[in-house]
């Protein structure tokens, strides 16, 4: 059995985190829907915010993430994070887990990585968050406060990385056991 896991969440819940953690623990590939947006954006030497407004007015930016997303998906042994992985993969998803974390641990989390301000990076988190919202919803259909989908919701803020990564591994472990794969 060729295994797909997705690792959905807002800004800052740790998805490429634990995708990455959990990937290199069982083998698998990982594939980063943020790292791609993000590599997007460089590469037409706009900011990610520009890069989210351009994707409100065209479907050309969602459309790649979202193709790359479904054929990762097919093609298994991988872990794919991004805000709508889950959505994305749809039935090639064995497992889809969703990230949450409050939103002053996301933006800390944010602000460290990108090396800016809390305020900068809370203006900015909730300024993209607030279109990425909106344009789901118009575009997809979708209400990313529903998590109905997903076969595990974890709150990333609450315990230590370590331990929330132990929580994610026995549950991927507990499923390997009763349906195979690796």
């Amino acid at each position: 059995m060729k295994l797909t896991i997705t690792i959905s969440g807002l800004h800052g819940t740790g998805k490429s985190t634990y995708a990455r953690i959990l990937s290199k623990h069982f083998g698998l590939r990982h594939v980063s829907a943020g790292d791609l947006f993000r590599q997007i954006a460089k590469e037409r030497g706009v900011s990610v915010i520009e890069l989210s407004k351009t994707a409100s007015e065209s479907r050309e930016i969602d459309s790649l993430i979202d193709e790359r997303t479904r054929k990762e998906a097919e093609t298994g042994d991988v872990i794919i994070d991004g805000f709508l992985a889950g959505w994305m993969a749809g039935d090639a998803a064995n497992l889809k887990i969703q990230l949450i974390a409050p939103e002053s641990v996301r933006i800390e989390r944010i602000a460290r990585r990108d090396r800016v301000s809390y305020d900068e990076a809370r203006a900015e988190t909730l300024r993209r968050e607030k279109m990425e919202r909106e344009r789901f919803r118009k575009v997809y259909k979708i209400d990313i406060n529903n998590y109905s989908i997903y076969d595990l919701v974890l709150n990333t803020g609450r315990l230590s990385l370590k331990a929330n990564v132990g929580i994610i591994r026995v549950f991927i472990q507990e499923y390997i056991k009763l349906y195979g794969g690796k």
